[in-house]
């Protein structure tokens, strides 16, 4: 397990804790700010996720979890999270079917989180990459993306899609309370910023050459059918749709000549 701690220009804490060993699935990031230090991530008992291995169902216990080369489709939210990551000097690592992931997490003065990734393939091979983070969120809290971005709207478990305009009919910038319902959308934006009484939380993607997108899931208590729980997901993504075998042209990431993608994600107190 994995931790980093720095104290913010303002005095805040950052801190962030991965598990390297069950799919590297980052457990903790805390952000401080008025009132204290706050744990963003949300967490939910899962007894499956200890023991997954590839290709299993996926094992919703929160925190955030990398999915890739896909999020829905095959195999359910990638082949990484469902793996054993490696770990040399400060470098997380995880090999996959045709791929190789590196994964550096360090906290950078200013009270930041900068993660950069290292996608080793063939040249052209397309994948789809998610940090797919579960929020703890209260019913008032809200998003804030640039007003008219595009965006792709999906029901609950369907592989079709309507487009909107953020925030759209559905108030995506709202997230509570449960009202019984569970939605998906993918926007077409490089950052996003959660809000939630007085704290607030910054996603920022860079990646050069890569379509980006920030994924929402919007679970109030919607999802699953018979026993329903409440999950928000706010994902900084490559590519533009959830299944890697739905993409096409350039809605898939692609591994350029070189034989590397690289990309970056920074979380900071917003």
């Amino acid at each position: 397990m994995v931790s980093g701690t720095v104290k913010g220009a303002a005095g805040g804490v950052v801190r962030v804790v991965t598990d390297p060993a069950h799919g590297g699935r980052w457990t903790s990031l805390v952000t401080g700010g008025p009132g204290g230090p706050r744990e963003w991530l949300w967490h939910r008992d899962e007894p499956r996720r200890s023991a997954v291995a590839p290709g299993d169902p996926f094992a919703d216990a929160g925190g955030l979890e990398e999915c890739l080369p896909t999020v829905r489709g095959t195999p359910d939210h990638g082949e990484v999270w469902s793996r054993p990551w490696t770990r040399e000097g400060d470098v997380e690592r995880v090999t996959g079917p045709d791929f190789r992931l590196d994964r550096r997490i360090r906290t950078v003065p200013g009270g930041a989180v900068v993660a950069d990734y290292r996608l080793t393939a063939a040249p052209g091979h397309r994948f789809l990459w998610a940090a797919h983070a579960l929020l703890d969120v209260s019913p008032a809290a809200r998003l804030d993306l640039p007003a008219g971005a595009p965006g792709r709207r999906y029901p609950d478990g369907g592989a079709s899609w309507t487009p909107f305009a953020w925030p759209g009919p559905d108030r995506f910038d709202r997230l509570g309370p449960d009202d019984g319902t569970a939605l998906g959308a993918i926007v077409t934006a490089a950052d996003v910023t959660v809000h939630d009484g007085p704290h607030a939380l910054r996603l920022a993607l860079d990646a050069p050459g890569q379509p980006v997108s920030v994924a929402l899931w919007r679970n109030l208590r919607g999802f699953p059918a018979g026993a329903p729980y409440r999950s928000i997901g706010v994902e900084p993504m490559l590519g533009r749709v959830w299944d890697l075998s739905a993409a096409a042209g350039d809605e898939a990431a692609l591994v350029p000549a070189t034989g590397e993608a690289h990309w970056r994600l920074t979380i900071c107190a917003g």
